[in-house]
């Protein structure tokens, strides 16, 4: 069994909130600390429970940094302490600052501490000297962020005013190099959200997160932006981490991911689902990547790189963006500093590794001082990496001794919130809302948001535009009005609404949820709001703003539709056989207070994900997966009752048998008897600018075929056709006789609506008459199965029996006229078989 593909087990070391982590330089331990004022220390490769220090020196601890022998940690109370990892004992108060601490930042020779606080200078400090301080005094406002470059010559220095500070520390006096605008975003230091900038190993470049959830790369030769990182995540980014050797890249979000990117292409070697990641740390040496929450709890993920991608982490970093962000500054690369001063195996070890990942694009690998080269054949370099560290070839194989250390750590696969009819963000836009009244979207300003709201029917609703200082990241469109809501970044999060026509002055509202509870979904019918929490809460308003009911939905929410006074919800319900939560869904009438279906399992096949749901023209539940399938929910106004049935197989579709292999379909709506999506074509999986065309396809359901016969001639095949054409129609029109029928029952049926009931019943009994002939011609020995046909005919006056008489006739199928005929008696006088047995 393989150690690699078991997910680690959460590992509850702080209270709920900032929980920092940090390996020492030889990986020996991994130091951890939180909003308590416990430390914990964990052994390297130690299953066991980790040493706990209970007599810290402060507590709310922000920021952590270590060497081989010590570890620092910077609290809220604004004291930055140093410990011995060995005895746990503090050693002494490095500094003191009047407001809180927010990061650290220890140089790769040990030897400089850089403070970040809220104060408008960040310290330098000797950890040897506390009263050998440096100043950085351009900042305006507080900092979040301070890095080292592993030379430990530069520093960086993440303002909470969006300006990256780029400092020359090799003098005395500071010297600021650089100040970019626009590199990073403004955030507060209290947001989860990052705007550390991640110095690459080769000290060449710096990734830093945007808005737009791409990663930047910028060149520390002429700090110009290159290539970015793109098509990632879905939420705001949290944490950024560079492998040891600079060849893989570690990003955790808010959608609940940590993507694993590989340096060179660019490309996501592997995606990981844990929520509410806010640091990373690779371990030095192994094939281990640690990482902590903001409940306060620590994964230490063994084997985290798996088997296939190993190698990359094994590399010395000689390929590290080649071709990538950097293959143009490259010649620009600056070497890393080494420091001769300090001898003994450690540092020359340590030194031996650091070789620019770009400088040996140009040739010069192979001839810096201190390689370990292994020329001689001696061995003596055997096993050691380019960090000159022994590589985990040495170690016990995957069937050793952890193999029961793992065995029961499990925790199963959630699905990630999303709100329907959105996409996701690529470069500084992103659709909230795409559906057949119009589109709604979103371009990030930097410092705000600019909405824009266009209707397919431009007589009937005015487009319009405005400045969106909240941000908002959700939205839902109807022929009403338009809903958006947006998270909690530099407010509680909100939710407004918007209608197209009022007869008062004003009809807009808007209202703000409770601190810390962030919306996860929205949805808007004729009649109600609705929005899915994270705490668990369904909330619903009116359409101006009455709060009218709250209660929590009994699985973890991950979406809703609505539709007039119904409200669907879908959550995270059990766990099934494969290791998954299986997703449920409820129904709710919200005017009459009925619940419809309750915790009822959303028909989704194994392996697969759902990408919409949404309510028919008609008002039935829909859904669309990844495999491609649409589905519509049968009886769901009958509790215990509803049953998902496929629609559409969109890989079944003929366009695709005739050469159109990439293209896939992304979801709008079902109405008119049609399913509205939009055709993506060349691997793309979301729709972009400018506004796509919408598509528009037949209903075909998956009805098993008839193979083709040998030696089949023309003939043959075009009545094959025909029967698989009529069958399919028969299962089809059956359905939508159903769902109508479903609306008669349970509705004051008009009419309009009797009569419409009665003709489809009508169509129905037509595609069986098709049929009955298509038999009728094939020959006498399928007279059983024509007769078949006949009996599920729902017409009771004769006149459908009598038409099926005739085609009997003119086949000269007389057995089978005479059945037919009888059969028409017994129902004229109320004596069909269904009556008799009963």
């Amino acid at each position: 069994m393989s150690l690699e593909g078991i997910r680690p087990r959460p590992r509850p070391a702080h209270p709920p909130g900032t929980t920092v982590l940090t390996y020492t330089s030889d990986g020996r331990y991994l130091i951890t600390a939180g909003s308590n004022a416990l430390i914990r220390i964990f052994n390297d490769g130690d299953d066991g429970e980790p040493r706990t220090l209970e007599d810290g020196a402060a507590e709310n601890y922000l920021g952590v940094a270590a060497t081989k022998d010590a570890f620092i940690l910077g609290a809220e109370d604004g004291t930055v302490w140093r410990y011995d990892v060995e005895t746990g004992k503090t050693d002494k108060l490095l500094v003191r600052c009047l407001l809180p601490v927010r990061d650290l930042a220890i140089s790769s020779d040990g030897e400089w501490l850089a403070v970040a606080s809220d104060e408008l200078t960040v310290k330098i400090v000797n950890t040897d000297d506390m009263t050998n301080v440096k100043y950085l005094r351009e900042q305006t406002k507080g900092s979040k962020h301070v890095t080292f470059d592993q030379t430990g010559r530069f520093i960086a220095v993440s303002c909470t005013d969006g300006f990256l500070y780029i400092y020359s520390v090799e003098s005395d006096e500071p010297q600021l190099v650089r100040k970019l605008d626009g590199a990073i975003r403004r955030l507060e230091a209290t947001d989860d959200a990052t705007s550390r900038a991640a110095w690459h190993p080769g000290g060449t470049a710096i990734a830093l997160a945007q808005a737009n959830r791409d990663i930047a790369i910028f060149s520390t030769s002429d700090w110009t932006p290159q290539k970015p990182f793109t098509g990632g995540h879905n939420g705001e980014i949290t944490a950024i981490a560079w492998s040891p050797n600079g060849e893989l890249l570690a990003t955790a979000g808010f959608d609940g991911q940590i993507l694993l990117w590989e340096t060179n292409t660019q490309k996501i070697l592997k995606r990981y689902k844990f929520a509410n990641v806010t640091n990373l740390s690779w371990h030095p040496t192994r094939n281990v990547f640690s990482f902590s929450t903001s409940f306060g709890e620590v994964y230490i993920h063994e084997y985290f790189v798996s088997r296939e991608h190993v190698s990359i982490l094994e590399k010395s970093g000689e390929s590290a963006l080649r071709g990538g962000p950097l293959g143009e500054t490259s010649g620009n690369a600056r070497k890393p500093m080494v420091d001769r001063s300090k001898s003994g195996e450690e540092n020359g070890r340590r030194r031996a590794g650091s070789l620019d990942s770009l400088d040996d694009l140009l040739g010069s690998a192979g001839d810096e001082d201190g390689f370990v080269d292994d020329d001689d054949g001696a061995g003596y370099a055997e096993d050691v990496n380019a960090f000159g560290k022994r590589t985990n070839g040495h170690l016990d194989g995957p069937e050793g001794r952890q193999q029961k250390r793992f065995a029961s750590y499990w925790e199963p696969t959630v699905h990630a919130p999303f709100q329907p009819g959105s996409t996701p963000w690529r470069g500084n836009r992103c659709y909230l809302c795409l559906n057949l009244t119009g589109a709604v979207w979103t371009v990030d300003q930097e410092s705000h948001n600019t909405v824009t709201v266009e209707f397919y029917d431009s007589e009937l609703h005015r487009n319009f535009h405005f400045t969106d200082p909240y941000r908002y990241d959700k939205a839902c469109l109807n022929d009403n009005g338009t809903l958006f809501a947006s998270s909690p970044v530099d407010s509680p999060a909100t939710i407004y609404y918007r209608p197209h026509e009022t007869w008062t002055t004003r009809g807009d509202w808007r209202t703000q949820l409770p601190a810390g509870e962030t919306v996860k979904a929205i949805a808007l019918s004729d009649s109600y709001i609705v929005a899915l929490t994270s705490a668990n809460y369904i909330r619903i308003y009116t359409l101006y703003g009455t709060p009218f009911r709250i209660y929590r939905q009994k699985s973890q929410a991950i979406t809703c539709a609505a539709w007039r006074d119904y409200v669907l919800t879908i959550g995270n319900g059990p766990v099934s056989h494969n290791g998954g939560s299986s997703m449920t869904y409820s129904i709710e009438n919200v005017k009459r207070d009925e619940i419809c279906q309750n915790e009822d399992i959303v028909a989704i096949s194994e392996g697969e994900e759902l990408k919409s749901v949404f309510f028919s023209d008609a008002g039935d539940p829909c859904i669309y997966d990844s495999e491609g399938v649409l589905l519509v929910l049968q009886h769901w106004r009958t509790p215990g009752q509803a049953r998902w049935v496929p629609l559409l197989d969109t890989k079944l579709l003929e366009r695709l048998s005739k050469g159109r292999k990439e293209e896939t379909y992304w979801p709008v709506a079902v109405a008119q008897d049609k399913f509205h999506c939009i055709i993506l074509k060349g691997g793309e999986t979301h729709p972009y600018f400018p506004r796509p065309l919408l598509s528009e396809f037949d209903f075909k359901m998956p009805v098993s075929t008839a193979p083709p016969k040998a030696n089949e001639d023309e003939a043959e095949s075009d009545t094959r056709n025909d029967i698989m054409r009529f069958e399919e129609s028969f299962v089809r029109e059956n359905l939508f006789l159903s769902l109508f029928q479903d609306v008669i029952s349970t509705t004051n049926a008009t009419r309009n609506q009797r009569a419409e009931l009665a003709r489809k019943e009508v169509e129905l009994d037509k595609i069986l008459l098709q049929m009955l002939a298509i038999e009728c011609r094939e020959g006498e020995d399928r007279g059983m199965k024509a007769l078949e046909l006949v009996e599920m005919m729902r017409d009771r006056s004769g006149k459908m029996l009598e038409a099926a008489a005739k085609i009997a006739q003119r086949y000269n199928r007389s057995i089978l006229e005479d059945k037919i005929r009888e059969l028409g008696e017994r129902r004229l006088m109320g004596m069909d078989e269904d009556d008799e047995l009963a």
